[in-house]
């Protein structure tokens, strides 16, 4: 669990963040679950989180999770993060890494449909977000040597 959550534990001290360290439990009803953060940080953003073998897999979202069909988000790849994270909510300290407030915007449990390198579908089942959904890795290009952590963010018809 703790190689998962590497890069997680390498960005934050603890001494001085209130975010959950991956050791804190998180107590949890039936299902697998999904949250969004709102987080005011450098720039306002959405951490899109979907629990996924014993962590949180993460993207950030630099504008607000679509509720209609017609819209398509980029979804940034980010470190995965411990379980204890689906109920952060908090001021994350100036200075330090993610500097800034982070609180609720929706959760509750999903579906999984598919979970693929390259696409993932989902049915999620909150207030806010409810239907079916997709993450689908956009094509790194060919030339850039980085390894590409964009993917689009969007609602699906059945």
């Amino acid at each position: 669990m703790e190689q998962k959550l590497k890069r997680y534990l390498q960005k934050r001290d603890f001494k001085k963040t209130p975010e959950p360290k991956p050791e804190e439990s998180l107590e949890k009803k039936e299902g697998v679950i999904f949250v969004v953060q709102k987080h005011k940080a450098s720039h306002l953003h959405y951490d899109f989180r979907l629990e996924r073998e014993g962590v949180l897999k993460s993207w950030a979202i630099p504008k607000e999770p679509p509720t209609s069909f017609s819209i398509k988000r980029l979804a940034v790849e980010v470190e995965d993060h411990p379980l204890a994270y689906a109920n952060f909510e908090g001021e994350i300290p100036e200075g330090l890494y993610g500097a800034g407030k982070v609180e609720i915007w929706d959760k509750g449990s999903y579906l999984l449909r598919e979970w693929g390198e390259k696409k993932i579908v989902f049915e999620l089942k909150g207030k806010r977000l409810r239907g079916l959904y997709c993450l689908l890795k956009i094509n790194p290009k060919q030339d850039s040597g980085k390894q590409n952590k964009n993917w689009l963010f969007f609602r699906i018809k059945k």
